[in-house]
């Protein structure tokens, strides 16, 4: 399982999550806490927003503990809304590609989970993704095939809706494939570059992790798959089966909830 942090709030300089803290994001790389994998080194990825309304977007195949670029621009940059992401591939190869965010227009997508048996459909799977989106399908993962679905389905209109269309249709070529471990997973964070949404669901009982904070000294929130400070009692864990939306000082929590069985059917 992959590792992620996103950050919305008075623009704060990036290495503040990513490599200053004890368990840093660059830290949890190598030593994740909360994970199957406790290894994420099958490459990494940046999103960040500033003047444009669309993110700048810097990915690569190393390992995120290696790349100086990375420590550099991190040491460097502010932005007042970025996610960043440490890859432990689930089947896909290591490529560029493959890394996480996924950008699409003003929109930046990145995932922690899996789809069980994708391979199985993919084909299935990169059909339900709308053909005027379709060239945007750089790479085979299973993630950006769930972004880009959602976009076909309203992302910009109705965010949750979007989003719990796409998951019930993937989740629903995961059942019909007779594949053993058929599930869905899903720990994910987007944003189209003013209010940043964050997504804690599966189909079983092994949701990953997702934990929120406000941090009243950078007037912002981080929200993350894995905590990067030791101050526990200052995090939120949120609930499986969950939507949450940051925007402005503001956060709101509601249920989300795919309707599989109608897809299926």
């Amino acid at each position: 399982m992959c590792r992620w942090a996103a950050y919305l709030g008075q623009p704060l300089f990036l290495s503040e999550i990513l490599t200053s803290p004890a368990h840093s994001l660059i830290q949890q790389s190598r030593a994740a806490a909360q994970c199957k994998t406790a290894i994420n080194a099958d490459g990494f990825g940046l999103a960040w927003y500033d003047k444009r309304p669309e993110p700048g977007l810097y990915r690569d195949v190393y390992p995120a503990w290696s790349d100086p670029n990375l420590a550099a621009i991190a040491h460097q940059v502010q932005s007042r809304l970025f996610l960043a992401h440490v890859r432990a591939s689930t089947g896909t190869a290591t490529s560029r590609n493959n890394c996480h965010p996924f950008v699409q227009g003003r929109w930046s997508f990145m995932h922690n989970g899996q789809v069980g048996g994708f391979e199985q459909f993919r084909k299935s799977a990169d059909m339900l993704i709308d053909d005027a989106l379709y060239a945007n399908r750089r790479g085979a993962t299973d993630s950006e095939a769930l972004f880009l679905i959602a976009h076909g389905l309203g992302l910009e209109e109705d965010p949750l809706a979007a989003m719990e269309g796409a998951v019930s249709r993937l989740q629903a070529l995961a059942v019909t494939s007779g594949h053993p471990g058929a599930h869905m997973r899903c720990t994910a964070a987007f944003s189209d570059g003013q209010r940043l949404h964050a997504i804690r669901y599966a189909s079983d009982d092994l949701a990953p992790s997702l934990y929120y904070q406000w941090n009243a000294t950078w007037q912002g929130w981080a929200v993350v798959s894995e905590p990067y400070g030791e101050d526990a009692a200052h995090w939120v864990s949120v609930p499986p089966g969950s939507f949450c939306t940051f925007d402005g000082d503001h956060v709101e929590v509601v249920p989300f909830a795919p309707d599989c069985a109608a897809q299926a059917a």
